[in-house]
Parts: structure tokens; sequence; C-alpha cells
């Protein structure tokens, strides 16, 4: 080794965990390893010189040389004091840096060779001025934090020599141990004083930054406190006043309500205004009240709320085939909808409209698409509503103002995607109130309805995901522009085959079960159902075949009741007794061909019946009359018959001045009953030319058909319910216009079977096969 050569010493080894030890420092350390207690022992009886490194990783226990830094302090130990738990608290002085050059072996203790790293004192300007800066940065950082004391300045003011100072104020700094060991390995002065200004800059900045964020967070905890102390001190208030803990309470209560019910951004922001508003108002202000039930109702709106749609079509099929018999086409369309919705997902609920006669089953079948698609059903009545504000509802600045029928059917169904039936649609008025049709107009389109606004929401709603169903019971009287928005699905009148099915398999079962009978009790032949149909009920639907099952039902529990009999059984026979006479006759074709009386089909809203025309020609002077209670339609039919009769007499062999010299009187039987439509046409004309040709019209032929001026004969609708009512009576021919052949396909098979079509397209045709002997043509 050169005389230059730095002092190299064997010194025992001290490791320390989490700790740094710089030269000048003073400081007690608790030694508690081992190694380390041997290392102490051994320094003592040397000359008290020890080596203090730190270990790079504070939680080894048995250090490696890789795990302990090589740089460390050389420290005279001034104190040991055995403490009672083992350890030894140890009081030792830095007195200069110095670096480990070799571990020697040693097995008790670590034993190290090391060189000694001496200060090189300079006094520069530079110097000084860095020692200057590094002293006014710590008197920042002292002042932002509250870890060092201001005492700790002065005494660190007062060093001159500036190794010792950057020494110093490290060792006040809370840095890592990596950083304070940085600046032990840095001999060089100058350096280490830039470091420690460096590090200073950092720490500084770091302070400020947590100085900010704790005054912010106080800030907020200073006003929540606040918040919370004066609305505490308002229900101390109110409570000496005697008033229950007024709007605080109702206002937390709210707030609470708020977060649970998960509502959309614009919602809740209106909410949380609201509530606000209610908050500052005195318990005893009327409009509190008002904002309290606004704020009750956007709180109980199914804003997200859904139900799962149930898409399993096997399902859904087996519930609509359960709860109805025929209607064909209302179920397909649902079941096509519930396809489309699984593959698709999302779509547009779609806007079905059932028309058809009463007590067809329009309302039950919406019931029963909610029940297969498992969502929740509504039913709106729209039946004489004239008051737009029954659908939109009322202005909030109106007393007693509520919102409209589909946002209370929504809270009520309590999800947005329920089936909502909006029922006898045609039968909604308008007046000075505004028109209800228009206001639906919105609701019932699937382009708009996905902002829907209700006047006292006042927030859109998305009504896309409702799936509307609309009934009716004639299209004609739906506005034209709502008429447009739906997809329109007739349901017909059931045929009397049907009417049978349903009472044996729906009705009757039903009716017994209501009038707490049993099967066993009371049975029912078919044949009498029939006649029950037949001779005591005349509509499309079968409302009123229920009422005649229950009379059946209520007769028959009475009788039980009062012990004659344990079990009834009702045959054709004991009806009259139960029911009374039949009401309606069947009207049953011709016994004999007439002359002038022909056999009409006509079509009802409560389904098909036969209608007998009769023409009769006396001497006079050319009057027509019509008599049977007609409508404007069906006068203009016979007039149209009359006219084609006049303009062909010369080829049916009558008299050109027939209308001269006779008087003509058409009458269609039941007089009490409206009758209207041109459908009679061909029907008039037939018995007219039957009249006044005097050949007889074959007794089982029946017909229907609008005529023109020139004979042709037009389409008709109702075919299905004409076609029914004749093969009752007991025809066996049907003339109908050859461009209502499409129409047979929806007439049973049953039917059609026992009867001949003859489809017709002029005058000359229905001649041929109605009247029995062909009109001798000149």
């Amino acid at each position: 080794m050169g005389p230059n050569k730095p002092k190299v010493r064997k010194l025992p080894l001290l490791p320390l965990r989490g700790l740094l030890v710089y030269p000048s420092m003073v400081l007690h350390l608790d030694v508690g390893r081992e190694k380390s207690v041997k290392a102490l022992d051994q320094a003592m009886v040397d000359d008290s010189m020890i080596l203090l490194c730190s270990q790079s990783e504070i939680n080894i226990e048995d250090p490696a040389k890789d795990d302990i830094y090589r740089v460390g302090t050389i420290a005279k130990v001034r104190q040991m004091l055995k403490l009672p738990n083992g350890t030894i608290r140890v009081l030792v002085e830095g007195m200069m840096r110095a670096e480990i050059v070799e571990f020697l072996t040693n097995p008790e203790y670590y034993l190290v060779m090391a060189k000694e790293l001496p200060e090189q004192e300079t006094s520069d300007s530079e110097t000084d001025a860095l020692m200057r800066t590094v002293l006014s940065q710590f008197e920042h950082y002292i002042n932002l934090s509250k870890k060092v004391t201001p005492e700790t300045l002065a005494a660190v003011s007062d060093i001159d020599v500036p190794g010792r100072l950057a020494d110093v104020i490290t060792s006040h700094l809370s840095l890592k141990i990596k950083d304070k060991q940085d600046i032990l390995e840095t001999v060089d002065v100058r350096d280490r004083l830039e470091k420690l200004l460096a590090f200073l800059n950092n720490e500084r900045e770091v302070l400020e930054l947590e100085r900010k964020i704790n005054q912010r967070v106080k800030k907020q905890m200073e006003k929540t406190q606040k918040e919370y102390y004066l609305r505490e001190q308002m229900k101390a208030i109110q409570k000496e006043l005697g008033e229950k803990e007024g709007r605080a309470g109702e206002a937390e209560e709210l707030r609470a309500q708020m977060d649970e019910a998960g509502l959309p951004e614009k919602v809740r922001e209106k909410v949380e205004k609201e509530i606000d508003r209610l908050e500052k108002m005195p318990a005893t202000s009327a409009e509190g009240a008002v904002i309290r039930n606004y704020l009750d109702w956007l709180l109980a709106l199914p804003w997200s709320k859904r139900t799962e749609d149930d898409l399993d079509i096997a399902k859904a099929e087996e519930i609509l085939e359960e709860d109805h018999y025929g209607l064909e086409k209302p179920k397909e369309r649902v079941l096509e909808y519930l396809a489309v919705q699984k593959l698709v997902q999302k779509m547009k609920g779609p806007i079905l409209c059932l028309v058809g006669p009463p007590g067809v089953g329009k309302t039950s079948i919406a019931r029963s698409i909610a029940r297969s698609l498992d969502r929740k059903f509504i039913r709106i009545s729209l039946g004489g509503v004239r008051d737009e504000a029954e659908i939109r509802g009322h202005r909030r600045t109106y007393v007693g103002a509520m919102p409209g029928r589909i946002v209370q059917g929504l809270k009520n169904a309590g999800s947005n995607n329920p089936v909502m039936l909006l029922d006898e649609i045609d039968k909604m008025s308008m007046d000075f109130r505004g028109d209800p049709a228009s206001a639906l107009l919105e609701v019932l389109d699937p382009e708009q309805n996905s902002t829907f606004s209700d006047h006292y929401i006042e927030l859109p709603f998305d009504l896309s995901h409702v799936m509307f169903v609309t009934t009716a019971n004639a299209a004609h009287n739906i506005p034209r522009p709502l008429l447009d928005r739906m997809e329109l699905l007739y349901i017909p009148g059931y045929t009397e085959l049907e009417k049978l099915q349903i009472a044996k398999k729906y009705l009757l079962p039903k009716q017994i079960k209501e009038h707490g009978l049993t099967e066993e009790q009371l049975q029912v032949d078919e044949e009498t159902l029939m006649k029950v149909v037949r001779e005591y009920t005349r509509e499309a639907g079968v409302r009123n075949l229920e009422q005649q099952i229950a009379a059946l039902c209520r007769k028959s529990a009475r009788e039980i009741v009062s012990g004659k009999q344990t079990s009834i059984h009702i045959t054709n026979g004991k009806l009259a007794d139960l029911l009374g006479p039949a009401k309606f006759r069947v009207h049953l074709a011709e016994e004999q061909d007439q002359i002038g009386s022909v056999t009409g089909l006509a079509w009802t809203e409560v389904g098909g019946d036969t209608l007998v025309i009769e023409v009769t020609v006396m001497p006079g002077t050319g009057k027509l009359t019509l008599t049977g209670k007609l409508g404007d339609v069906m006068k203009e039919s016979a007039q149209a018959a009359f006219s084609y009769t006049r303009s062909r007499a010369s080829q049916l062999s009558i008299p050109a001045d027939f209308h001269e010299k006779n008087d003509i009187h058409i009458h269609i039987p039941e007089g009490a009953i409206p009758k209207d439509g041109p459908s009679a046409g061909i029907t008039m004309a037939t018995a007219l030319i039957s009249a006044l040709t005097e050949i007889p019209v074959t007794k089982t032929v029946a017909m229907t058909g609008e005529i023109t001026l020139r004979g042709r004969v037009l389409p008709i609708g109702g075919l299905k319910e004409k076609t029914l009512a004749a093969h009752r009576a007991g025809i066996r021919k049907i003339l109908f216009p050859k461009d209502n052949e499409k129409d047979l396909q929806e007439i049973p098979a049953s039917v059609r079977e026992e009867l001949t079509f003859v489809p017709v397209s002029h005058m000359d045709q229905v001649l041929e096969h109605a009247l029995v002997t062909q009109v001798p043509m000149l």
C-alpha cells in the first residue's frame, strides 16, 4: 500500500436495518441479533470502533455480503446498556465514511477490511452559494412538513462545514434508505450538496401537493360536517316547534330512495334538484306537497327495470293453444314476433290491432301474449276517453295534476317492457279538451315512442320496449293516422262448430267451477250445447253463450242445494224449462220453390244470417216501394237492381212498359232489424226478375254479391260467416262473386264439403243457377 493511499482498517461490521448513520451523528441503536451483539463485544475489546453499514432489504434476518451496502460509517461506541428483554441499547457517534474493501472469514460476526473516505474540505464561493440555497430550501421544507421542528433549522444554520451540513440535513429528511445511501456514498462535497438540493426540491413539491389535497379534503369534510350540523339543528328546532322532523327527514329518505332506484343521469339530476327545492321549503307549504308528489312519481317509474322475456316458442304456442280455440292468425303473429325477438334480441315493440266483433277473445288474447312472453300485463280502457290529458297527463301547474294513463300503467307494471292493452281504441271521441287519438300518435309510433314525453313527468320516457296491443270492434272508426301505425289482425266471428268446441272445452268447465259444482254434478250433452248456440244466442263471439251456460249452472246449483237432485243431466228436452222458449229461429230454406222470393245472405257485426227478399208486382203507376228498415246503401242497391232489370227487359221477355203499369214492392222481413250494405244487390235483382217473369227460384240456392247497372257482380265481405249461416239453414248451393274465390280457404272443410259454391261474375250466370227454368231470351 503506497503512502498516499487512504488508510485501510480491520473493523467489526454491524449491519443496520431501515436506518443509516452519517459522520458527526450521535444516536441510539437497539441491537438484538446475535452476530451484531458479538461484533459490538469485539469493538469494545478493540478501541470501541465499529463499521455501520445498511442492509438493502429491511426484512432480511441474516444478510449475506451482497445484501449489505459497501459504503458505511465508522462509528465510536460511546455507551452500552443491556435491556431486560435481551437486546442491547448502544449510543454511537459517526466518525467518518468508509468503504468495505474485503469481508474476512469469521464465523461469529462480520469482520471487514474498510478503507476510510475522509472529507475534502473546500470553501469557494460556489460551495457557499450551494450551502445557502440548501438552507433556504430546508427552511421551506420545515414550513411545509410537520415532521421536522423549527429548532432543527436553528441548529443546522450554525454549521459552517459544507459536507457536515449536507449530512445533518439529509439525516432529518424522510427519504428512502436508497436515497440516503446515495448521499452517503457521494464523497465529493459539492456533488453531495447538489444531490441534496434535488431531493429537497422534489420533497417540497410532494409536500405542497399533499397540503393542497389535505386542504381540499378538509374543506369538503368541513362542508359536510357543517351541513350535517345545520340539519341536526333544524331537526332540533322543528322538534321544539312540535313539528315532525319536517322536510329534512323527508329529503334524506328521498335521497336514499334515489340511490336505490338506479335512475338515468338526466332523471337523477332532476330528482336531486327537486329534493334540494323541497328541503328549503317550510313544512306547511302547499308547493312542497306538489314537489313531493312529483318526486314520488319520478322515483316510482321503472326507468331501468325490466322483466326478462321468455322466448321459448314451444311454450308460448302451448299457452296460446291452452287459452284459445281457433284464432290462428293472431297466434301465428305472436309466435313470429317471438321468433324475431329471439334472433334480434332488441326489437321495437310492434303495435298489433285486434279488430273483431264483441266476445271473440280480443282482450284475453292480449293477456295470453303477456303470459307467454312472461311480461307484466296492463289494460287501459279508452272507451269514452275524450280528454287528451288522459293520455299525456296534466301540466304540474294545475291543482291535482297527474300523469296520463300510459305512465300510470307503467308505474303499476313496475317494468318498462309490459304488454300494454289499449282497449276499445275505436270508442274514443274528441271535444274541446283536445283529441286523445292525436295524443296516442306519439305513443303508438315505434319511431317516436322512445322519447315519449308526458306533460306531468316532463322527462322523455322510452316506450320502445313496450308491446302495445289495441282492440277495436270496427276498423273504420279508428282515425286514419292512428290506423296507419298499427298492424291490423282481423278476428272473425266463430263458426257454430268452433262455438261448440269453445263451450265444451272452456266455457262449461269454467262456469261449473265458478258455480261451485263438479263435473259429476252437472252434465250437458253436446246436442244441447249446439241447441243453445243456435237457438238461444246469435252473436259472433261467445259472451252471450257464456251467460246462457252460466244460467244453466245457476239453475242446476239451486236444484242441487234444495236437495231435489244430487246430479243433473241436461238434455235437449230440458232446455226450454231452464232457459225458456228459444230466442232465435233458425231461418230454414223455403219448403218449395217460390216466385219473387230469394234467400240472400247477410253479414252483421254479430255474425252471418240468411235473409229472405220478397218482391210483389201489382197494377199501378210505376212506384217502387222498399220496406224492412233498410239503410241508404241497401236502398241504392235496390234502385240499381231495378234499373238493371229495366235495361234488360226486352232480353228477359218482360214487357218494356212494366214499370209504367205496375207498382213494385220490395220487402225484407224482420223489419225491426236495421239492414244495410250493397251485398244484397244480385238477390234483389233475381227476386225482381222472378216476380216479373213468374219463374220460381230454386229453394236450395242462396246468393250474395253487389250488382252494377250493367249486371256485373262485385265482391263482398264476410263470406265465411254468410256461408255458415247458409249451411245452418239447409241451403245446398251458394252463388258468390268470382272475386271472392280467395276467401273460400277460410271456410271450415266440414262446411265446404256439404255445399256447392258457384262463382259468378255476371247476372246472366246468377239467373241460370237461381231460376227453376231458363228465361226465354228474345
